[in-house]
């Protein structure tokens, strides 16, 4: 390129016969580029460090190489400008677009013919960023910038010097129209989104049972019942096995009530020390027993005021403890440890545990009198294996939620898995459903392992094919029936009239299951 030839690898030998004095004279390292001016009248004479003529180049040479240079310098930046990903364009000192590329005429609509050689002022808004940086001799960079209604663009642009005088500026504009019209839509996501979850919250607040899931008649018949006991200011007992759930329905007993605006304070009686327990119940004075805060400590029951206190795994606390709680529920007070001052309790007592009561009772485990003091209305919450008709609905409930806390998409059961499910008694319930989903979800259930082998050996650890089958599933329906209709049917009534779950249950598609209705006219 012109800016890296010297003059000496153009020039010829120092002839003798030449006169230096009528001679151009230039050093011998000078480049071409910093010729001020040809000298179409002389020939050049180059000087070398010692102040002798090294070589010389005839003006013809000089304006032969001069154009050389040029035609390839002009095919590179011709290359450059079909090369380039962005828009670029070129004007004069005075707005005249000298150079428009591929990129400006997709994103500007304008051809190369239709621009060369016109002001810019022709195609975009007087103040264009380009006559800006012209004017002020300011770069932009990065500058966003909207030349027409739909284009967004960034913009790098910077006026272009020869000699210390300007002559121009070149822009090169990168086309962000895609990227605005995508955050356009996910700010509209976000905020319907947004929207969403501020109705489920109302929803929540209107419905506070609406989080507990399930449609069978066991769920429906436990729900009715914890709607009329949460209108109620009534003491409740709580029973069920380990998983089912216990908590969340404490939880809505809570929220349906009239203590709803107060604190939840849920206290797991199995999980503190006996030394400790007194303290995080009743909480205690300053200077109650050595190591004690010096200001004393709120217990739970203070934590709970106007609210609902919830004491889960109940069958857990120490026979010396049972006493002093029966006391509270008695007499409606209580004394912190080293306090004197009795303390009204007006918060609401529900209790829950997984142990049969009447049984410690018997065992001299747990008190009698307490028992009762508990039990003034008692709720039992089914077992996951009596309720087979919700499995399906957990299994997609706890899909979506672990796929979408690990940002990876919702792995689909097969059909065997899912009858197993359906035969599997479950004796960890919900919580075990929970878990095993989980653990299907982070494997992602790729090379084959959602079989039933896989289920057998890696999660469940033990033959599922000596559980009797608890419920009629679609393959025993199937070979009762003989039809695909009556196995269709009874798909739907095992999953309540959801078609989705339905057609997972058999195994097809959504759009199969719905062509399958429409056959056999059962839509309705």
């Amino acid at each position: 390129m012109i800016s890296k030839l010297k003059l000496s690898s153009i020039s010829k030998p120092w002839e003798s016969h030449l006169n230096l004095s009528k001679l151009k004279k230039y050093s011998n390292d000078i480049h071409l580029t910093e010729i001020d001016e040809i000298p179409f009248n002389k020939d050049i004479a180059l000087i070398n460090k010692q102040g002798k003529p090294s070589g010389w180049i005839p003006t013809s040479l000089l304006i032969e190489n001069i154009l050389r240079e040029w035609k390839k310098d002009r095919a590179f930046y011709e290359t450059i400008l079909l090369t380039i990903d962005n828009a670029i364009t070129i004007v004069n000192q005075d707005g005249v677009i000298e150079g428009w590329n591929h990129r400006s005429e997709e994103i500007y609509g304008h051809t190369t013919d239709d621009v060369l050689n016109k002001n810019i002022r022709e195609f975009f808004e007087e103040k264009t960023l380009m006559m800006q940086v012209l004017e002020t001799e300011e770069k932009a960079q990065k500058h966003y910038y909207q030349p027409l209604p739909d284009v967004h663009v960034l913009i790098n642009a910077l006026p272009v010097y020869c000699d210390n005088k300007r002559i121009g500026v070149i822009s090169v504009d990168r086309d962000i129209t895609d990227l605005v019209k995508i955050n356009e839509e996910l700010s509209n996501t976000t905020a319907y989104v947004r929207n969403l979850e501020k109705k489920l919250e109302r929803e929540m607040i209107s419905k506070p049972l609406s989080k507990i899931k399930g449609k069978s008649p066991a769920i429906k018949k436990t729900l009715e019942l914890t709607e009329k006991i949460a209108k109620t200011d009534a003491t409740v007992l709580i029973t069920g096995e380990s998983g089912v759930g216990k908590e969340l329905f404490a939880e809505a007993i809570h929220k349906a009530g009239n203590r709803s605006n107060f604190p939840f304070i849920a206290v797991n009686c199995g999980a503190i020390p006996l030394s400790l327990f007194e303290s995080e119940l009743f909480g205690y004075e300053k200077g109650a027993f050595t190591g004690a805060i010096t200001s004393g400590k709120k217990g739970k029951i203070d934590a709970a005021k106007d609210g609902t206190l919830f004491l889960d795994e109940i069958g857990e606390i120490p026979l010396e403890l049972q006493a002093k709680l029966l006391r509270v529920l008695q007499e409606k007070e209580f004394y912190r440890i080293g306090g004197t001052k009795p303390i009204p309790v007006k918060a609401r007592i529900i209790a829950a545990t997984n142990k049969d009561l009447r049984q410690m009772i018997e065992k001299k485990q747990f008190r009698e009198d307490l028992y009762y003091r508990l039990n003034v209305v008692s709720l039992t919450i089914p077992p996951l294996r009596e309720r087979k008709e919700d499995i399906i609905e957990f299994v997609e409930l706890f899909l979506n939620e672990f796929s979408a806390q690990f940002k990876i998409s919702a792995p689909d059961i097969d059909k065997k898995v899912m009858q197993t499910f359906l035969q599997y008694s479950w004796p960890g319930n919900i919580r075990e459903l929970r878990n095993v989903i989980q653990r299907i979800v982070i494997l992602g259930l790729e090379d084959g392992i959602n079989t039933l082998e896989y289920l057998q050996e890696e999660i469940f650890q033990l033959d599922i094919t000596q559980n009797q089958p608890l419920v009629t599933t679609t393959q025993n329906l199937n070979k009762k029936s003989g039809g695909e209709k009556e196995e269709i049917k009874n798909a739907l009534t095992i999953t309540y009239g959801n078609k989705s779950a339905a057609a997972k249950l058999l195994g097809v598609s959504r759009g199969t299951f719905y062509n399958k209705l429409k056959k056999y006219n059962l839509r309705d």
